[in-house]
Order: structure tokens, then sequence, then C-alpha cells
């Protein structure tokens, strides 16, 4: 058996060992993937809900105060500064995304103007507030359904393809080491035999002239 056929399948073996390693992580990592997105989509699908009823509240609202006080005082009030978004981060195996997210609101001007118009404002803030939280989580949804894609896709290549190349390489070591082993015992048969014979060739010769 040569030192290269051992040390060939050493190396093989301890790749094998940590391509079947390596496959049990990702099938635990894809497990755990599975059960974090089937929640973030529970809760997608509430927060979109929930942006759906207070967006169609909002615009029934806007409505009837575009009604009662007119476009010009529903413009004035609007805030002068932009809305902020404070952003907080999770985390699951290595995947980053964003959860509960902080909305922050600026102060409206004080405006005269209907309790409608009071309302639609008030309403409308809400509708932001519900779509920053449905953007966080849909956001999130997606970064863990790539990731969930990715490390599916790098399972399957190491249970389909690099375990069987692995595992059919090392049968083909094993059997060469096998043809080896078989090929040595035999050399070193027919060399005692050989022996044998060339020891039994002199005792012969002694004993034909002990007879004459």
């Amino acid at each position: 058996m040569s030192s290269m056929g051992r040390a060939g399948k050493v190396r093989v073996e301890r790749r094998l060992m940590i391509a079947r390693h390596g496959a049990r992580l990702l099938d635990r990592k894809q497990h755990i993937l599975a059960d974090e997105l089937e929640r973030l989509q529970l809760r997608a699908e509430l927060a979109r809900t929930e942006w759906d009823e207070l967006a169609r509240e909002a615009a029934l609202w806007l409505r009837r105060s575009a009604a009662l006080d007119g476009s010009a005082r529903i413009e004035a009030a609007a805030p002068l500064e932009p809305a902020g978004v404070q952003l907080r981060w999770g985390s699951t195996m290595g995947v980053a995304y964003p959860e509960d997210p902080e909305c922050q609101l600026p102060a409206g001007p004080v405006t005269g103007g209907s309790s409608a118009l009071s309302y639609t404002a008030a309403v409308h803030r809400s509708v932001l507030e519900a779509g920053v939280r449905l953007a966080a989580v849909q956001r999130a949804e997606s970064l863990l359904t790539a990731e969930l894609a990715a490390t599916r896709t790098r399972q399957r290549a190491v249970e389909n393809r690099w375990i069987p190349k692995l595992e059919n390489e090392l049968l083909d070591i094993r059997r060469q080491l096998d043809a080896q082993e078989l090929e040595e015992s035999l050399r070193l048969r027919w060399a005692a035999d050989r022996n044998v014979a060339a020891a039994g060739g002199p005792a012969r010769d002694a004993k034909r002239k002990e007879g004459a």
C-alpha cells in the first residue's frame, strides 16, 4: 500500500466528514430560517391588513375634509418637516433585517378648520406609521426569503454533488488500495514459495548423493 494512497484516503475521508457536517448545519439553518420566515409572513399579513383598513379610512376622511374645508386648508395642515424613521435590527442565522421601526412624525401646524380636518390629519399619521411597519416587515421577509433560497441551493449542492463525488472518490481509492494489498500479498506469497523451493533443492541433491 503506497503512502500516497493512504494519505489520499485520509484526505478524502476528512473532506467527506466536513461535507456531511456542513450538510447537517445547512439543514438546521434552513429549518430555523423557515420558522422565522413563517413568523414574519404572519406579521406582514397583519400589517398589510392594518394598512389597508387605515388607508381606506384616510381616503374617506380626506374626501369629507375636502368637501368641508377645501384643498387650501388641507394643504396648510400638512407638516412643514418630513417624517423620519428609526430602524431597529434583528438577526437570524447571520441575516440582519429591520424590525420594530419607530416613525418620528413632525408636529403639524396649528390651523383652523373642521373637526373632519383634524381627524383626517390624525388618521393620515396613523397610515404613515402603519406603512412604515409594513415596509419594514416586507423588507425583512424579502431578506429571509432570499437567504432561505440560497441555503437550500447550497444544501442541495452539498448533498447531491459534493458528497456523492467524495464518496465515489473514496470508493475508488479504497478499491485501488485493496488491489495493491492483494498484489503485495500475492507477491510476498510467491517470494516465500520460491524461497522454500530454493531451500529444498540442495536437500534433494544431498539425498541423491547419499543414495548413490
